[in-house]
């Protein structure tokens, strides 16, 4: 097997597990563990790992200039992003948290507008529009509450808070990438994460019934820190290697449909017209504002 097929492999395996978390990761909450604790249970134990990962690689420098945009990387990209994610899952479905984070390329495209000057065409405009269309429909006009799911439209608007501040995030470490290597950079945000988040979570870590956990409880807990965060993040640093960003960004919309197939096989969710309206809406609108102009051909 060449190394580009390699780098497809592993690409399409951090979809699969991102697609696989929204099921197990809701099954957790609240009963075993509160999302917030959840949250430092996962920066913790993926600082640990990285920060081992660390000791069989070169050791690299941080120039102090660097450091307050590797804070706000930390805060954007392993506090408010994956509290928000989290705490939405809780309250909404599985199916509806992995067809709104599909509005993270939409609302990158906004923000680098804004901060970065980025022109937006007609053509993307309508896109953004679409999409965000899309993502009401689900908050203004889908189910209010279904079994574990106690407020899905407030559920929903923390996956779009978790999609926003995701985006920020990776304008943000964009210069830090093209400088530092990335399990450097892992190691920092993660270990930094860890004081923001305990303030947030420690009660609700503090309160899990550590020593009675069942065997299916542990390996759920496993699968988020050691394969939703640690492999997956690795997963998509051998993927670069070989693949664009853009490449490796489009795997995203692979996440909502082995989301969707997991829960359902599960018995987690369920789908049904206004979510796949929903849904189309948002693709085709990330689709068009993500759209590239194809180079003029030169004449034969």
């Amino acid at each position: 097997m060449n190394q580009r097929a390699l780098a497809l492999l592993a690409a399409t395996g951090a979809s699969a597990i991102y697609g696989i978390n929204h099921t197990l990761a809701k099954g957790l909450m609240p009963d075993v563990i509160g999302p917030f604790g959840f949250i430092v249970l996962r920066v913790t134990g993926a600082a640990v790992l990285f920060w081992i990962t660390g000791l069989f690689l070169p050791k690299e420098k941080i120039d102090r200039k660097d450091w307050l945009r590797i804070v706000g990387c930390a805060l954007f990209g392993m506090v408010m992003n994956m509290n928000a994610f989290f705490k939405g899952l809780e309250l909404s479905t599985p199916i509806n948290s992995s067809v709104v984070i599909t509005l993270t390329p939409v609302l990158l495209l906004i923000l680098s507008a804004f901060f970065l000057k980025e022109r937006i065409t007609w053509l993307k405009s309508v896109g953004i529009g679409l999409g965000l269309v899309g993502a009401l429909l689900l908050i203004l006009f889908g189910e209010k509450t279904q079994p574990n799911a106690p407020n899905i439209p407030l559920g929903n608007i923390f996956f779009i808070v978790n999609a926003t501040s995701y985006a920020f995030y990776l304008i943000m470490v964009k210069p830090l990438v093209a400088k530092y290597s990335s399990i450097t950079l892992m190691k920092f945000f993660f270990l930094i994460a860890i004081f923001f988040n305990i303030p947030i979570g420690g009660s609700e870590f503090m309160a899990v019934d550590w020593a009675n956990l069942n065997f299916d409880a542990w390996w759920k807990l496993a699968f988020v820190v050691v394969g939703t965060t640690y492999l997956t993040y690795l997963f998509n640093i051998y993927a670069l290697k070989q693949l664009s960003p853009s490449t490796i960004g489009a795997f995203i919309y692979l996440q909502p449909v082995l989301a969707t197939l997991f829960a359902i096989m599960a018995g987690a969710d369920t789908l049904n017209s206004l979510r796949l309206g929903a849904a189309a809406l948002i693709f085709l609108g990330v689709f068009l504002s993500t759209r590239k102009k194809k180079a003029a051909q030169p004449g034969g």
